[in-house]
């Protein structure tokens, strides 16, 4: 879905006018959010969000990955799988599934670390401890209370913050904000903007850590696009955010078409795109996430033969504060228990 306009807009008649259920909404998640969850036997770290869309969950979810492995720990992602048909418990194999099978984020993520895509979570952590994980990074599943967690760190962005503060269909959070302060042991706020100072002070009052990130683009997609006129397209949570990237890494915007998150591409829209670029003799950019979509369709592989997908990697302010919180978490969740 496409996150509605108003939700990053000051609070508007139709906010207030779904108030209501929102409150109801609201209840029933802060409610879900405080039954204990199942120990799985390994410690879990649990990336997610307070609000529904983007923030960059998933580039989050690789860089821990990868300062893991630089720990000697072996981490397995374990991810729902939103898009996929396969319920899982499985295994996500990059050289035999597509996103239409496990989705397109496991799917990327494959590439690079091991994961495990299952709706229910609590067999999926089995899953990933039977392929000798040492540490489970839960993407996404923070209002989710199957599997107990031992550190919740939440992504934001700097410059959209919360929006109108409101709880879904009112605004974009996912539950009130309080019971998910109230587990949050680590913000990471990526990207510039002061909209995300006010959770970012309340998490620090509270004695959580506080992490600034940003976009780093690949050197191999800033190559391809040198000297390039682009025309842009995103079926993401915030496009937005996309662009911007873009046009901060000097890259030539020239336009933009938006879709919806996890889009599935459809011929009629691939024939748009291809008759803009090539009418225009601009060259077609897309994300990582679009992209995998699009490679994995055999249908589609010729059209995905003319796009350049733009990687990024998320670094960190103070690398070490972050290593620093893993080693810290991982042996609280080890040590003996009295």
């Amino acid at each position: 879905m496409r996150e509605p306009g108003f939700w990053y807009r000051p609070p508007s008649l139709l906010s207030t006018l779904l108030r209501p259920l929102g409150a109801l909404y609201g209840a029933v998640a802060a409610h879900r959010m405080v039954q204990p969850g199942t120990a799985v036997g390994v410690p879990v770290v649990c990336i997610g969000n307070f609000h529904g869309g983007g923030a960059g969950k998933t580039p989050t979810t690789l860089a821990l990955a990868r300062l893991l492995l630089d720990l000697g720990e072996r981490p397995v992602v374990l991810s729902r799988g939103y898009g996929g048909r396969l319920r899982g418990p499985i295994s996500v194999d990059p050289g035999r599934h597509r996103a239409v099978d496990v989705g397109d984020e496991p799917l990327m993520m494959a590439r690079d670390v091991a994961v495990v895509v299952a709706r229910d979570r609590v067999g999926g952590a089995a899953l990933a401890r039977a392929r000798g994980a040492s540490v489970i990074l839960m993407d996404d599943g923070f209002q989710n209370p199957a599997v107990a967690k031992d550190a919740a760190l939440i992504v934001i962005d700097g410059a959209r913050g919360l929006g109108n503060g409101c709880v879904i269909p009112a605004g974009p959070l996912r539950a009130p904000l309080p019971p998910q302060l109230a587990r949050t042991d680590a913000l990471i706020v990526v990207g510039q903007g002061r909209a995300a100072d006010p959770v970012a002070e309340a998490v620090m009052a509270q004695g959580g850590l506080l992490l600034r990130a940003r976009f780093q683009p690949a050197d191999a997609s800033l190559a391809a696009l040198r000297g390039k006129t682009v025309l842009a397209f995103a079926g993401i949570g915030d496009p937005a955010r996309f662009f911007a990237t873009l046009r901060a890494a000097g890259v030539n915007v020239a336009g933009e078409r938006v879709f919806a998150d996890h889009h599935p591409f459809s011929p009629q829209d691939l024939a748009a795109l291809s008759e803009i670029a090539h009418g225009e003799g601009l060259t077609l950019v897309t994300t990582e996430k679009d992209f995998v979509r699009l490679q994995g369709d055999p249908a589609q592989a010729g059209f995905a033969a003319s796009v350049v997908p733009f990687a990024v990697t998320l670094q960190f302010d103070d690398g070490e504060a972050l290593r620093g919180f893993l080693i810290a978490t991982l042996a609280k969740a080890r040590a003996p228990r009295p």
